[in-house]
């Protein structure tokens, strides 16, 4: 059986896991559709280029929280 240490880290690295699939997505979208914009219109990129920056940091944000959860699961409990 686990113990209480194993499962920590199991749990950590699950959470961590699961936690950067998802902004791992998100970002890879919105650089996608940023650049297909950008390359449709090339005047436009000044405009585009700080909205994809800040979209991308949204979206890196649940890769952060994932990391905290997975540093509580680790140290806290």
């Amino acid at each position: 059986m686990l113990d209480l240490a194993s499962a920590k880290v199991l749990a950590a690295g699950i959470c961590m896991g699961l936690g950067a699939i998802g902004p791992a997505i998100g970002e890879g979208f919105v650089a996608a559709k940023a650049m297909e914009a950008i390359g449709r219109n090339p005047a436009v990129s000044d405009k585009i280029l700080p909205n994809m920056i800040v979209a991308m940091a949204i979206c890196e944000s649940t890769g952060i929280y994932s990391l905290v959860i997975a540093l509580i699961i680790l140290f806290a409990i």
